[in-house]
């Protein structure tokens, strides 16, 4: 679980946060203050390990916020004004939330947070051991992403031993699979910090491929069943190395 706290000096945009955060699984509200300050000493004592921050507040703003807690715990800024943006990235904070803030894009920053945090957090408990099943193996709870589908709260969940590769146009990315081809508003920079690596790799400024799916590798392509895909050569010496190394 991931301990959070969210930090706005309206009150309403507490609750919301709150609410948010409630919904998710893997988030554990720990409190909510509309003090920076507060905030400040709770992450200082080890209590924390995401803030949900608002940028705009007396007597300490987000951005002297992210100055003072230093490597304490990680954010994701919340806040009306886009143009912080910039500085906030700077700080390394997780994402940037502009409100009214939307659950399917709250949703898409925390799974942001699980993928960066994960291995730092406590390991859970190890399962019991599995029962024979006639070669029929389960896959593993956290082993699939929910893309956004086309209406405001659709949600589909891929399986990412499902997932053959996606291609990127914008802000939209095609996830292809053996039995369809999903398309889902978002951009291939945020869905790869979602997807595990291995076995995803980005070959390409708009390919991220699944290094399981690969049936060739053939000078500066890639075949994956019977589609070619380019390696771009930003990508191409990393990628290599992988199949040297995994070779």
């Amino acid at each position: 679980m991931i301990r959070c706290l969210a930090v706005d000096d309206e009150a309403y945009a507490v609750k919301i946060i709150a609410d948010y955060i409630n919904k998710i699984p893997f988030l554990e509200l720990t409190g909510t203050t509309t003090s920076a300050i507060d905030a400040l000493t709770r992450v200082q004592q080890g209590e924390i390990d995401l803030v949900f921050l608002d940028i705009q507040m007396p007597d300490l703003t987000g951005l002297q916020f992210l100055k003072l807690c230093g490597n304490k715990c990680k954010v994701i800024l919340t806040t009306a004004y886009p143009e912080y943006a910039l500085e906030g990235y700077e700080h390394d904070v997780i994402d940037y939330l502009l409100k009214p803030i939307a659950f399917d894009r709250f949703l898409k920053a925390a799974q942001k947070a699980l993928n960066y945090l994960a291995p730092t957090l406590a390991a859970p408990p190890l399962p019991p051991a599995p029962t024979p099943s006639l070669g029929i193996e389960t896959p593993a709870p956290s082993d699939y992403v929910f893309l956004k589908g086309e209406s405001k709260n659709k949600f589909l969940k891929v399986d990412y031993s499902d997932i053959l590769y996606i291609e990127g146009l914008k802000n939209y990315v095609s996830v292809f699979t053996p039995q369809q081809r999903i398309v889902t508003y978002q951009t291939l920079r945020d869905l790869e910090t979602q997807l595990p690596q291995p076995p995803f790799y980005r070959i390409h400024k708009s390919y991220i491929i699944s290094v399981d799916k690969l049936r060739m590798v053939d000078g500066n392509m890639v075949y994956i069943q019977d589609q070619a895909i380019p390696i771009g050569e930003t990508y191409r010496d990393g990628f290599f190395k992988i199949i040297r190394e995994e070779g």
